[in-house]
């Protein structure tokens, strides 16, 4: 399973978290500390998405590992921004290893990334996908599980959903569709960040700086476990967790 973290609150170069902390996501990537459902590591590319004073968020990807890139360290420690989501793959076997396969995924100021797979892909998900645009399923980055359910929640957004409801409404259908998923969403405006434990790990850390979520505590301080098919809803320095009702 993929290693995913978001982060709101006073301005932070993002390369104490991804690089700096005890257990950074670069630790995470090659030794990370609860790969439930299969993987050992982290290796099929990587990807930081962070807002300036454009609405629309900045991104940094590739499809090679993390420890092999020479570039994001410096870019990281150079930033300094309220909010940010950054993640490293493991690709499910079958789907491809390119950059447009990495997390976070964009649209207008919007970021998403997904640490899960789809049980029963592809086949399970056509009952979902045939509700989209066909122009849609066309321009899709990559023929991934996690592009998909980006192009399903971004259809929800357009509509003008809540985003907290948009994601768990998501999680439950795709829950129906294919049982046995492993969906942990994360999505933010930049504003407000919105995730979801879902038979996978997820804490959270409230601190005087700011809200970090991620798939793994990352270092000291007081992480809290999301408990299990919650959402955690993140929105001027408050924290709720919420229910996702079947």
């Amino acid at each position: 399973m993929c290693r995913h973290l978001g982060y709101l609150g006073e301005p932070r170069a993002p390369w104490e978290l991804l690089f700096g902390a005890q257990h950074s996501l670069l630790t995470q990537s090659y030794a990370p500390a609860d790969m439930r459902g299969g993987g050992t590591v982290n290796a099929d590319g990587f990807g930081l998405g962070w807002y300036t004073d454009d609405p629309k968020p900045l991104r940094y990807r590739r499809s090679t590992p993390l420890w092999t890139d020479e570039t994001l360290p410096a870019l990281s420690s150079s930033i300094r921004t309220g909010a940010f989501v950054a993640a490293v793959r493991n690709g499910t076997t079958g789907m491809p290893v390119t950059e447009p396969a990495a997390a976070p995924f964009a649209d207008g100021r919007w970021l998403f990334s997904l640490n899960g797979v789809v049980r029963g892909w592809p086949e399970s998900m056509s009952s979902l996908a045939a509700k989209l645009p066909v122009t849609e399923l066309l321009t899709l980055e990559a023929p991934t599980d996690s592009t998909l359910l980006w192009a399903l929640l971004r259809d929800r957004l357009h509509a003008g959903e809540d985003p907290l409801e948009a994601v768990a409404d998501l999680v439950r259908a795709v829950e129906r569709a294919a049982p046995g998923s492993r969906l942990n969403l994360l999505l933010t405006d930049g504003e407000v960040l919105v995730a979801t434990a879902w038979t996978h790990s997820l804490s959270v850390l409230s601190d005087a700086a700011g809200v970090t979520v991620a798939s793994e505590p990352i270092g000291d301080g007081a992480w809290q476990p999301v408990p299990d098919a919650h959402a955690v809803r993140v929105a001027r320095g408050t924290v709720e967790f919420i229910p996702i009702r079947q």
